[in-house]
């Protein structure tokens, strides 16, 4: 029978790809991830826009010319007027009234302002009311931001009851630790990037948590589905268990996920890279990196964590010591198991056919159906002639 390619085997679940397995390596691998994503905090930082660090805003109309000749000349008005102050951020944006160039710059006086905004006109040789200007307090941004982890920790704390009481602790304390990696790593790219945080980009935070905590719920249900009563018999540890409802989910996973970065790709990629519709692409790449991180740390992190956590427990740990003690048996001969046929010999007693102990493992599947051809008589092996059927033998 010709072998079937992986992407069919992952449709049926039957990819056998051992995640939970190698648990140590994804750890690992998130640590380290983790660690640079730290470091870039700590290092690097990151690039606050004028609504958290404060600053001025001056809208241009497009007709000056492009972006780069805008920018130029708004930095040299601000070398004349502005105290040395530079344009932070530019980038071209579009309304119903026409397309402009937004400038921002640092923090500005109200006389500064109006300097820079009376040198731009002449700059540009246009009249003053055709630039707009506007001044952002950092005590704005601040006042987003603590609504914000405000926001972010009532959400945590009602995921947290919800998974324990839809599933049980240990699973809640591995989907909250792989949404808190999730987060972390999406804050260390965009840090990494240097992309400027705005509001935008913390509703992007805050979108990508309600992602993360779907992917992790589908695949913990299936988890749950396979290990409920497991205890109850020696034929799978905890952790096969949970890792064939990895392997059983996992396509299901990774269909959400691609169908929900396409469009966000597309925000990134086309809108703000190929139309430069710069408003998007703050908002674009924290969903596309924070939704792909989610459904990496779900399937890598998250399941191999509640593994971890399960093995500590000593009703599971003693099944799986059972489990691996059976399986020991049974390579060794000294078990049968189900369906192998025992040798009989005079006081063997429960001796076993070690040749039948190796070939049980080889057992059809369920529903194939047996290899021998089944009795040519009639149903259920009788003679063909019997009883008052004509031609059967009569009754003395």
């Amino acid at each position: 029978m010709a072998k079937t390619g992986l992407a069919s085997r992952l449709y049926r679940g039957e990819a056998d790809l051992n995640i939970v397995g190698r648990r140590k390596l994804w750890f690992g691998v998130a640590g380290v991830l983790v660690l640079v994503a730290v470091l870039s905090f700590a290092i690097q930082g990151f690039k606050l826009g004028i609504e958290f660090a404060g600053g001025n805003s001056f809208q241009v109309p497009a007709s000056v010319g492009t972006l780069d000749q805008a920018e130029q000349k708004v930095n040299a008005a601000l070398a004349a007027k502005g105290g040395g102050v530079e344009v932070v951020t530019a980038q071209k944006v579009g309304s119903t009234s026409g397309e402009y160039y937004e400038m921002r710059t640092s923090q500005l006086s109200a006389d500064q302002a109006n300097a820079v905004k009376t040198e731009m006109a002449q700059e540009f040789g246009i009249n003053a009311d055709q630039i707009s200007g506007s001044q952002v307090s950092e005590a704005w941004g601040s006042q987003v931001t603590s609504r914000a982890l405000l926001g972010l920790l009532i959400f945590i704390a009602v995921v947290a009851v919800y998974l324990v009481l839809r599933f049980e602790w240990r699973m809640a304390a591995a989907a909250i630790a792989s949404l808190l990696t999730n987060l972390v790593l999406t804050a260390g790219i965009y840090s990494l990037v240097g992309f400027e945080v705005t509001p935008s980009t913390i509703i992007g935070f805050l979108t990508i948590l309600g992602f993360a905590l779907y992917d992790v719920v589908v695949v913990f249900d299936k988890v749950q589905e396979n290990t409920r009563g497991i205890t109850a018999n020696n034929n799978m540890t905890y952790g096969e268990a949970s890792n064939l409802a990895l392997n059983q989910s996992l396509m299901r996973s990774l269909n959400t996920s691609v169908v929900a970065l396409l469009p966000v790709g597309g925000l990134l990629f086309i809108g703000a890279g190929l139309l430069g519709a710069g408003t998007l692409k703050d908002l674009g790449l924290v969903l596309f990196v924070g939704m792909a991180v989610a459904f990496l740390t779900s399937i890598l992190l998250a399941t191999p964590l509640l593994v971890l956590m399960k093995n500590q427990d000593l009703r599971i740990s003693a099944h799986n010591k059972r489990v691996l003690a059976r399986r020991g048996a049974i390579a060794r001969g000294e078990v049968a198991p189900k369906g192998a046929p025992r040798a009989v010999a005079a006081g063997d007693g429960d001796a076993i056919d070690p040749e039948a102990a190796a070939l049980a493992g080889a057992a059809p599947k369920v529903g194939a159906r047996p290899a021998g051809k089944r009795p040519t008589g009639a149903r259920g092996g009788r003679p063909g002639g019997g009883g008052n059927r004509p031609g059967g033998a009569k009754r003395r």
